[in-house]
């Protein structure tokens, strides 16, 4: 029967650290995890006794905090942090080398969103409001920040 109890228990921690780590947002696998200790620590009160019950419970909630603490040390998290930094960026303007009223064409279709090439360099453009098909000639109607604003040309 002990052999029962701890896995209970065992499995029930198990589901709350994949709760924490792996799966965070749902809740399901917390709750689970905890009715798993709770039937543990149950069944050790009422299959073993009273003496039993309270150093199952004693064991389990001191194996909770001492994994809270553990878990909570700035260092634990640090190395289990992603440290890489996103340095990729969207349309770096070079405005010495694109200005309002340049002309160019689509490579894929903007919807409102799509790709343009100026002077043989790829942008990341958008469109007020009509959709432009791919290989289509565009025209720069304004520039702000790193957004470029196209209108379609109809000759």
């Amino acid at each position: 029967m002990w052999t029962v109890i701890i896995v209970l228990i065992l499995i029930g921690l198990l589901m709350m650290i994949l709760e924490i780590l792996v799966i965070p947002g749902s809740g399901f696998a917390g709750i689970i995890g905890f009715i798993l200790m709770a039937a543990g620590i149950w069944l050790a009160y009422t299959r073993q006794g009273l003496t039993a019950g309270h150093i199952t419970l004693a064991a389990t909630v001191s194996v909770n905090v001492i994994g809270l603490i553990i878990s909570l040390r700035s260092g634990t998290w640090k190395r289990a942090s992603l440290k890489t930094v996103n340095s990729g960026k969207v349309n770096e303007i070079d405005e010495t080398k694109l200005n309002i009223g340049e002309r160019g064409i689509t490579i894929s279709r903007c919807a409102p969103m799509g790709k343009a090439m100026f002077d043989n360099i790829y942008y990341e453009v958008s469109t007020l409001s009509d959709f432009i098909d791919e290989n289509e000639k565009v025209e720069i109607i304004r520039i702000t920040g790193n957004k470029i604003i196209i209108k379609k040309i109809n000759n």
